[in-house]
């Protein structure tokens, strides 16, 4: 085959020897056999390739040069028939074609995940009031055990109403969140990747709190230990925590769950999830759920309701998760590394049908009425 009559025509038309007669043309001889014979190439699949494709089965090439070689001249080829592209329901982004149903694997939704997901988050939070109300009885007494020195606490008169101001932000927040959740294309996925992270960072709480019991953070709290005697009623505690969700804006009132601190968490979770699943040109919402977000957690210690430490290190932890989860996510790097897929065995059941970032797509999520869609057709 000649150069001139593997470039003639429409990419779209091309046949596996077409396509193997432009891999020769750009240096990728040792492929042509893979691609071209046993995986029958054409021209359609070849602009449809993307990197993911070349590492994954059934391909998994192995030389790191050349899959970046192939997907430069891949890339030219695509830009150069970008309105082929965009016939076939593909988009261009400078990077590789993609739709949401390639990035993400709709092929493969299984609708089991996000239901293990809220069950795994439903437990967390279950076992948490229980591990809270074992917390209670083991609150050191104020008379030996004083607050502990705290510059901002000490520094930072109380503000009696603060508490519940950190709880309305926290509300709103969440508000904000379901709204977003409601109308977002892959909405699945957002909700057990929400749970996910959730219920493993409250696990990790539910350790802390247990192991190591701080002094009261302030003498208005007037906690004291307290006995709930057998198990069915240190069970029935639990279920009024769990079911009025920890707030103090639900009647419970908790002690010694101070390290670290839950409300911290929510509200930093919430908004990086907001801030992640929305489009960046939505200043707006960006700024408010990041002002609900400090303002909260400023809230929490005028309130002096925890230490300044106990809400630092539920802001780096529940950030720091967040970002490794979502790095992993988007890179697929632990498919690289058998060491990842040890050490995080629930993190490649969840996100093992995702094939990269998820795009910020919106739709209704509900059918529209038999009527409406007669009157439009």
């Amino acid at each position: 085959w000649s150069i001139s009559r593997c470039m003639a025509g429409s990419v779209r038309h091309w046949t596996p020897k077409h396509v193997g007669c432009w891999l020769r043309e750009e240096g990728f001889c040792d492929y042509v056999d893979l691609l071209c014979n046993k995986h029958r190439l054409d021209g359609t699949s070849l602009l449809t390739l993307s990197e993911y494709d070349l590492r994954s089965p059934p391909l998994e090439l192995k030389v790191l040069g050349d899959i970046k070689r192939l997907m430069v001249s891949l890339r030219k080829l695509q830009k150069q028939n970008a309105d082929v592209l965009e016939e076939l329901g593909l988009s261009y982004d400078g990077h590789s074609p993609q739709s949401s149903t390639a990035v993400l694997g709709e092929g493969k939704k299984k609708t089991d995940r996000p239901i293990i997901s809220s069950v795994y988050v439903v437990f967390v939070f279950g076992f948490m009031s229980f591990v809270m109300v074992i917390v209670h009885e083991r609150v050191p007494d104020m008379r030996m055990y004083p607050p502990l020195p705290d510059i901002f606490l000490d520094s930072v008169p109380r503000i009696p109403w603060a508490f519940a101001m950190a709880e309305a932000c926290g509300v709103i927040l969440c508000s904000v969140w379901l709204l977003v959740l409601l109308l977002h294309k892959h909405r699945s996925i957002l909700l057990r990747r929400l749970c996910n992270l959730m219920g493993t960072v409250f696990m990790l709480r539910c350790i802390t709190m247990f192991v190591t019991s701080l002094s009261v953070p302030g003498q208005h709290l007037q906690c004291t230990g307290k006995i709930y005697g057998g198990m069915w009623a240190k069970l029935q505690r639990a279920v009024a925590i769990w079911s009025g969700f920890g707030m103090t804006l639900t009647g419970v009132q908790t002690c010694g769950d101070y390290m670290f601190s839950g409300h911290t968490v929510v509200l930093t979770m919430l908004n990086f999830f907001v801030t992640e699943y929305t489009p960046r040109s939505w200043n707006f919402i960006h700024t408010l759920s990041w002002v609900l977000n400090l303002f909260g957690i400023f809230f929490i210690l005028a309130a002096h309701e925890h230490y300044s430490i106990d809400v630092f290190i539920a802001f780096y932890i529940t950030t720091r998760l967040f970002l490794y989860y979502h790095t992993l996510a988007n890179t697929r790097a632990y498919q690289q590394s058998r060491r990842a897929r040890i050490w995080f065995p629930m993190f490649s059941f969840f996100e093992c049908n995702v094939n990269g970032p998820v795009p910020n797509e919106y739709c209704w999520p509900f059918a529209r009425p038999g009527f409406l869609r007669r009157l439009i057709g």
